[in-house]
């Protein structure tokens, strides 16, 4: 058996955590033979909660499951730790401005990372889920000089996960049967989920999804204001913010970095923008198409990008371009 690997998640207390520990704890995400150390990072008032989560994961009987460490101490929290799910943020409260929401979350996660520099392994994997999560993830990133930027990404394969589910249903096809669609830019309402380079296949047969939907007005119009909106959607007919699809977009997207993507496919990630090939302004985390080998990603380049495409694709680069600003300038503060 291989040595456990310790994995924190932050908001444990919260229900995205709630779907989502029981598949990383039964080994959905790191492997069926990879034993866990999982640590349960939340905030003090949120202690006697955490006390009955830990019962039920102890309850659950899980042989993978080595120890389960509830804490509101973050040098406890990213002691040593080989990956980092960060899914508590500052919720939008009711009045709230965006900028406010950008505030306190600017405090958040300028803490967090500098305790992933101080005490995580350099080789940690980050995931940051809690929202604004394209710009929290950035200030993670800056707050942690000392782990590679590359090892920081954000969750946009919920977004990605509904454009497949989609697009599948339209086809009459089960969603395995769509792939490459393209989430772009922000997790937010500015996001671009992008089909023009997705395959679907019907019947036995790989076809271009315009093909494949045959209705681009749909495709330009419906689909892309679903996707965008599908989060605001849940909220209205829930009365709360998605947690089982969050969750399992978490585990497909942490599944992808530890065991790589499928020859010849790609997924959506927000990740450091870099020398990205598509002119996106690169001191941000943006979501591009990505390949996964050897828990190493890289940018799907040179995919042919249209005018149509191209203004929604710099439409949501400008939000994060204000987003980080206002960030950055609390941050200096």
């Amino acid at each position: 058996m291989a040595e456990p690997i310790r994995v924190v998640v932050t908001g444990a207390a919260g229900q995205i955590a709630y779907s989502l520990l029981y598949s990383i704890a039964k080994g959905d995400v790191f492997g069926k033979d990879q034993p866990i150390i999982l640590i349960l990072l939340d905030i003090p008032p949120m202690l006697p909660v955490l006390d009955g989560v830990v019962m039920e994961l102890q309850d659950c009987a899980l042989p993978l499951l080595r120890e389960v460490i509830p804490t509101d101490k973050v040098e406890v929290g990213f002691k040593d730790i080989d990956a980092a799910i960060l899914v508590g943020s500052m919720p939008r409260k009711e009045g709230m401005e965006r900028k406010d929401l950008l505030k306190a979350n600017v405090a958040i996660f300028k803490t967090q990372g500098a305790a992933l520099d101080k005490y995580a392994k350099k080789t940690v994997k980050v995931l940051v889920v809690g929202n604004p999560a394209n710009t929290n993830c950035l200030i993670a990133s800056k707050s942690a000089p000392s782990i590679p930027k590359e090892n920081f990404s954000c969750l946009t394969r919920l977004d990605h996960n509904r454009a497949c589910s989609q697009v599948a249903m339209r086809c009459g096809v089960s969603s395995d049967n769509v792939k490459n669609v393209i989430i772009w830019g922000n997790h937010s309402s500015t996001q671009y989920p992008d089909v023009h380079h997705a395959k679907v296949n019907v019947r036995g047969s790989e076809m271009a999804a315009y093909d494949a939907v045959k209705d681009e007005a749909w495709l330009r119009g419906d689909f892309i204001s679903t996707v965008q909106q599908r989060g605001a959607a849940v909220i209205k007919a829930r009365k709360l913010s998605s947690a089982m699809s969050a969750a399992k977009a978490i585990c497909d997207h942490m599944r992808d970095i530890w065991f790589g993507t499928k020859e010849g496919e790609f997924i959506s990630m927000g990740v450091y923008a870099a020398g990205n090939s598509y002119g996106i302004p690169e001191d941000l985390i943006y979501s591009f198409p990505i390949q996964i080998k050897n828990k190493t990603w890289k940018m799907v380049d040179g995919l042919p990008i249209n005018d149509f495409s191209r203004a929604k694709m710099d439409a949501t680069a400008a939000e994060l371009v204000e987003e980080r600003d206002t960030a950055l300038d609390f941050l200096s503060q």
